[in-house]
């Protein structure tokens, strides 16, 4: 492309993106008008993609990590052809629209990830990279390559002041993720003014100690720009950080290079001032150049023909190697290549649930290959131990990621491999940490990933590591994410149950909240538990006639309900084991109703807060309070959680 190109190309982006964000009277002009010449570049130029195909499985993979600037997306996205009409952009904003504020995943072709919270672009970029990687191990043979492509980003100052990014950057150094390519909007400006303010770190010296090969240069440089992206291509050994300096809301007359252009509409006049400067009538809304519009028609010819020709490899590769076509087709559809064989647990035999799910694991990395994932440095407590030689930067074909302790990051990279497609990533942490991948964990929600949370050491239990390392609160806190699936089992078959769960879930994340201590394998009253659970509930002790008192325990704490309902003298209790509240609360009524009949009273009993617990339960045994540090029994027991306390609220 020409500098004619590149300059009718930009001029497009800045008249969609100023009259979009006027017309919603909300929105980020800064980005859109600063990075429009490098837009132009990536789409016109650099990456790999067809509009005709999507989510064609070899296409670059380009994340707007500073998600605030969406219209420079939206606009180069309608320009190159995807499905994002002009009335579309029109709509910026406004309900319903495909526009949305942030680009929002499964909403437009061509948006790779919810994007929005600063930093987590970036690091589920860095979660595609490794993805790329491990496919391209896994796939391409000597004779064929069906895997090879980049993924790109578009960060911004917010993004490189998150804590996620500088955990991402620092891993994907340690791997190598040579594909991986990062232009840094260097305007030096936030919403509260000059990044001097707050902010004057040496960049370029951080990324370079973490092992990513570093350039500077000019953003309206294309020439400049141009050398820079061969080079960072050229290096395979290192992510890349391009650092490009620009002016935010360039074009803007009055305001560019000023923090006022970073997050609000530019106002009338100053549209109609900026596009008589780009030769424009005042008038000319929602300006769409003809040059540019020819270009991406030539554009996408070049690109469908790109794809046609890696097709024809393709069908040659799946000719040749039936076998990896099987399997192939197999992890796109996240289905097993064979049926699990989920471990069995003997009655009485005692298991902490975190060694459970570490056998029912193992039985999952066997039937689903592409099950991949890793532990915030602690993979024996986890129990998450992937069989073979661990993922590295001189072992692409490994499963097992070592994250090091760094749970921001790892649940954002989980999201980018997931996104990826491919593979079916997992992770793990002490469910205490759930605190720090919680923003992560929020937008596997949002986007319907089905990213499996590993998370043990499930409540005070742990004992003497003291209330830091307590969760209390967690539970309730987990369940508040809507589309989080929590599931806390009550013994070994629960366990597994819940990993063949979590692997056919498909529109969302699964917490699988685990004991640090042993449980017995329970005896269960109901038959079908295996399908009732499903419910989000079942019976573990029943009646001859309907109860008087139904408990309504879950993990660890369904043992200490049996115990409390044999000491019930005079009284005629039922114990469920409640392995998902939220599934179970979200059951039609007649379901709820068989298993917790209107006249019976209602006590819940689980090792934390009674959030969530008060619409049906009429008593709860739980703890509201932060734990203590002394061995796990007896802080259950001096915080209240006992059989004899649970049999007081059962008698009523």
């Amino acid at each position: 492309m020409n500098q004619r190109h590149i300059d009718q190309i930009a001029a497009t982006v800045r008249c969609l993106s100023m009259d979009a964000i006027q017309k919603a009277n909300s929105g980020h002009p800064g980005l859109p008008l600063g990075c429009a010449e490098l837009g132009a570049m990536l789409y016109g130029e650099f990456m790999r993609y067809d509009p005709a195909d999507p989510a064609w499985v070899d296409r670059d993979r380009f994340v707007l990590s500073a998600g605030h600037g969406s219209m420079f997306l939206y606009s180069l996205l309608h320009l190159a052809g995807f499905d994002v009409s002009l009335d579309d952009i029109k709509s910026f904003r406004q309900l319903g629209s495909k526009c949305a504020g942030h680009p929002e995943y499964g909403m437009v072709p061509g948006v790779e990830a919810t994007t929005g919270p600063l930093g987590q672009g970036i690091a589920m970029a860095v979660g595609m990279a490794i993805a790329e990687t491990m496919l391209a191990a896994r796939f391409n043979t000597s004779k064929h390559t069906v895997v090879d492509h980049h993924t790109w980003v578009l960060a911004g100052d917010g993004c490189l002041q998150e804590g996620v990014q500088a955990e991402a950057v620092s891993l994907a150094g340690h791997l190598g993720l040579g594909k991986l390519i990062v232009f840094f909007d260097d305007n030096s400006i936030t919403i509260d003014g000059s990044t001097s303010l707050s902010f004057t770190e040496d960049v370029a010296g951080r990324f370079a100690a973490c092992g990513w090969q570093v350039q500077k240069g000019d953003l309206y440089d294309a020439d400049g720009v141009r050398r820079m992206v061969a080079a960072a291509k050229a290096e395979t050994g290192k992510p890349s950080l391009v650092m490009l300096r620009s002016v935010i809301g360039k074009g803007a007359p009055t305001m560019q290079g000023s923090h006022k252009v970073h997050g609000a509409p530019l106002g009338p006049e100053e549209i109609a001032r900026a596009k008589v400067a780009m030769g424009l009538p005042a008038d000319a809304a929602f300006h769409v150049s003809p040059e540019a519009e020819a270009f991406f028609q030539g554009r996408r010819t070049e690109l469908a023909a790109a794809r046609k020709t890696w097709l024809a490899v393709f069908a040659e590769w799946r000719r040749d190697n039936p076998e990896l076509a099987r399997q192939w087709d197999a992890a796109a559809d996240g289905e097993p290549i064979a049926a699990p064989a989920w471990p069995a647990s003997p009655a009485g035999e005692k298991l902490a649930t975190r060694n459970a799910s570490g056998k029912a694991m193992q039985a999952a990395a066997a039937a689903w290959p592409w099950l991949v994932g890793g532990s915030a440095d602690l993979t024996g407590p986890n129990v998450t131990q992937l069989p073979g030689d661990p993922y590295s930067a001189i072992n692409r074909a490994g499963r097992m990621i070592h994250y090091g302790i760094r749970e921001h990051a790892m649940a954002a990279i989980s999201n980018g491999i997931a996104l990826h497609g491919g593979q079916r990533p997992f992770c793990a942490t002490f469910l205490v940490f759930a605190d720090y991948l919680r923003p992560a964990l929020r937008l596997s929600a949002l986007m319907g990933l089905p990213v499996v949370y590993v998370l043990t050491h499930d409540s005070v239990f742990i004992g003497e590591d003291g209330p830091t390392h307590q969760p209390v609160e967690h539970l309730a806190a987990l369940r508040a994410i809507p589309n989080v699936l929590v599931l806390r089992p009550a013994d070994a078959e629960e366990t597994a149950e819940a990993w063949a769960w979590a692997m056919a879930r498909r529109d969302g994340p699964t917490v699988l909240a685990l004991t640090r201590q042993n449980l017995p394998t329970l005896p269960k009253a109901d038959p079908l538990w295996r399908e009732t659970i499903r419910t989000g509930a079942y019976v573990v002790r029943n009646t001859p006639d309907e109860p008087d008192v139904v408990v309504l325990a879950t993990g660890s704490e369904v043992e200490l309900a049996l115990k409390a309902a044999d000491a019930a003298a005079g009284r005629s209790v039922r114990v469920v084991s409640v392995a998902s509240l939220g599934t179970f609360l979200a059951q039609p009524r007649p379901i709820r109703d068989a298993m917790v009949p209107p006249g019976a009273r209602v006590v819940a009993c689980e090792a934390g807060r009674s959030m969530g617990w008060e619409g049906i339960a009429d008593a709860f045994l739980g703890i509201e309070r932060f734990g203590e540090s002394g061995p796990g029994a007896s802080v259950a027991s001096h915080l209240g959680l006992t059989v004899e306390a649970l049999s007081v609220l059962i008698a009523g």
